[in-house]
């Protein structure tokens, strides 16, 4: 009986410890149902949380998991930065070329949108404050292919006498009209017009769109004209004018010796050609009281002219003639003028060392009343409505081909900077003449108006009137003239230029109307391809 007993105690022991040895194992390792089921494929990574999710996420995590979200966040920001100076460098290339080589008038913090309202107005559009952006006429080139017709004058001699010059800045008639028979389907397109042979006309506009819709003498026609050079058999004739010496009338508007320039004129006359050129100077012709004009010299010239039957042309010389290229003759500024200037010298153009040159009178005072209540260009226009009214008879037969219109030192379209009485010699760069009082404020307000009013005042180290562009600091290379305010101060002085130019020669064109007008620039070819632009 004991035997049996222990025997079923050792028994119960063994299973106890099997039990024991079950329970240790993996649950998986118990469960066979993967025996009989099919084995479920592994779930995808799920996409790390963005934004707010990111912030909830990182706030239900542990520490470790927040520190590296906060990494990462650390790591988009600089990625951000590096994308933001990268874009700020290209638009600071930009804008330094654009400066440099454009000339654009481009603010000194200005950003992408500032480069493409210049780049636009530059092509011709506009461009309003709140950026929108239109064309608001066709470009010139694209109406220069339509047919135009001449519109008559509506000025004569007895409404110039009592023209004002207010109304001449605040309207201007057109000369040119387009033919309004014409309907194009959009002033954009390119169009041709097409030569009718028997009436000499352009009777038709058609877009150009391929090579085809061009004949093919007007292919060729370029290339036939460069096959005789030298035969000019039907080619435009081109006229030729002979100066008239300028001592052939003095001071006080008289012909020195008639005799000896009508045969002058007869000689000129024998060579065979088209006509001659003479100088209406106003120093002569206004010489000595203010709106009183003295013609009378120049009427026998201008008789002797039209009794051999030649054409006119005739400049309209505001400057100063003398100094060491024209012998003995000197015609100065008008004497009311010279008077005026001895009390306010500022009336003449003035360099850096404060000398004031007399050849003509300073752009600054255009618009100011500073010549007995008359402003700079109303005492060019008076001079030239004068000249229209005393001399109707002559435009009217056509004698006067052509009017050239003075607008500077030596009657040219330039600042008196090379001055040999200021002692100047080939081949220096001269010297900025803008330190006349006038010019000065113009120069202090384009500053102001610019946001950086220290910029008003000239250079200091353009050099004199006899340096070398690399001996200054202003036209060396890589020298001032391209910093900021560099190319601020050389855009002001072109400018000035300009204006006094359109503001002489809109009023030319009101007193001359359907004439020829001419004007003179300056050339100079030793800094060809060069900085230096004085």
């Amino acid at each position: 009986m004991s035997s049996i007993n222990n025997s079923v105690g050792d028994d119960h022991h063994i299973n106890n410890i099997a039990d024991n040895a079950l329970r240790r194992q993996h649950p998986r390792d118990l469960d066979h149902t993967s025996d009989y089921l099919p084995t479920s494929q592994p779930q995808p990574q799920a996409r790390r949380p963005r934004g707010f999710a990111a912030t909830a996420a990182a706030a239900t995590t542990g520490p470790s998991a927040g520190a590296k979200g906060k990494k990462e966040r650390e790591k988009e920001k600089e990625r951000t930065k590096l994308r933001e100076r990268h874009r700020r460098a290209i638009t600071s290339r930009m804008l330094a070329g654009l400066r440099q080589y454009g000339n654009f008038p481009l603010p000194a913090r200005a950003d992408m949108n500032d480069v493409l309202a210049a780049l636009a107005r530059e092509a011709g559009w506009v461009v309003e404050t709140d950026g929108t952006t239109y064309r608001q006429s066709p470009p010139p080139s694209h109406l220069a292919a339509f047919p135009v017709r001449s519109v008559e004058s509506p000025l004569s001699a007895s409404s110039l006498r009592n023209c004002s010059v207010k109304a001449t800045m605040d309207c201007q008639p057109s000369v040119l009209r387009i033919d309004e028979s014409l309907s194009p389907a959009s002033l954009d397109s390119v169009v041709i017009a097409e030569r009718d042979t028997k009436s000499e006309k352009y009777t038709s506009v058609s877009p150009i769109n391929s090579v085809e819709c061009l004949e093919a003498d007007q292919l060729m026609q370029d290339i036939r004209s460069g096959e005789h050079e030298s035969d000019f058999t039907g080619t435009p004739k081109i006229p030729v004018y002979v100066k008239i010496s300028n001592g052939v009338i003095n001071n006080f508007c008289q012909l020195i010796d008639p005799e000896g320039v009508r045969q002058e004129v007869s000689h000129l006359k024998s060579l065979n050609v088209d006509g001659v050129v003479v100088d209406c100077w106003w120093g002569i012709i206004e010489g000595w009281s203010p709106q009183k004009y003295m013609w009378s010299g120049y009427r026998d010239l201008f008789g002797f002219v039209r009794e051999f039957k030649l054409k006119l042309q005739v400049v309209m010389a505001f400057h100063e003639y003398g100094g060491n290229d024209s012998g003995d003759t000197l015609i100065p500024l008008p004497q009311w003028v010279m008077e005026i200037g001895k009390e306010n010298g500022d009336i003449f153009f003035t360099d850096r060392e404060g000398r004031r040159n007399t050849e003509c009178l300073s752009w600054g005072i255009d618009k100011e009343r500073v010549l007995n209540g008359r402003t700079g260009i109303e005492v060019y226009f008076d001079f030239m409505r004068s000249f229209r009214t005393e001399f109707d008879d002559l435009f009217a037969e056509g004698l006067i081909s052509a009017v050239e219109i003075g607008l500077g030192a030596s009657g040219e379209l330039k600042y008196p900077s090379f001055s040999e009485r200021m002692g100047w010699r080939y081949p220096g760069i001269g010297e900025f003449q803008c330190y006349d009082k006038y010019l000065q404020q113009s120069l202090c307000r384009a500053a102001k108006l610019r946001g950086h009013s220290f910029w008003a005042k000239g250079p200091d180290n353009a050099g004199e009137y006899n340096s070398r562009p690399n001996e200054t600091g202003f036209f060396c290379e890589r020298g001032d003239y391209d910093s900021y305010y560099g190319r601020f101060f050389l855009h002001w002085y072109a400018q000035s230029l300009i204006d006094h130019a359109d503001n002489v020669l809109s009023l030319a064109t009101l007193a001359f109307e359907e004439t020829k007008i001419i004007v003179k620039m300056l050339y100079l070819h030793r800094s060809f391809k060069s900085i230096f632009f004085l």
